[in-house]
């Protein structure tokens, strides 16, 4: 018990705990904010889905490599990435990070 209260009368120990804080906030925010950037248009019962993920930006070769995990990167475009036989269970995964802003079927021959 006097660590604790050492811990929150000092401005380090503060500082930490309010980071800790935040980062858990990011955390629980990305978590919430996947489900949304799925499109709805990839319900159905296969157990594979082809995706085009959408970006803000140019993807670069970090976020090529990223997706890797997740499936096969068939292309890339001015701002998004397709992915070809990600499994249904990854789409949040995929749909999580920052940087994604949406994921949606492939638009063929665009």
């Amino acid at each position: 018990m006097n660590l604790v209260s050492e811990t929150l009368r000092s401005t380090k120990g503060r500082v930490v705990l309010g980071v800790i804080a935040a980062w858990a906030l990011f955390q629980l925010w990305l978590t919430l904010a996947a489900p949304g950037k799925i499109s709805p248009e990839l319900a159905g019962n296969s157990e594979k889905v082809n995706v085009q993920v959408e970006l803000p930006f140019t993807p670069e070769r970090f976020h090529v490599l990223a997706f890797q995990q997740y499936g096969r990167v068939s292309g890339t475009d001015d701002h998004s990435i397709d992915l070809r036989g990600v499994k249904r269970t990854d789409l949040k995964a995929v749909a999580r990070p920052y940087w994604v802003t949406a994921v949606g079927p492939i638009r063929e021959g665009g």
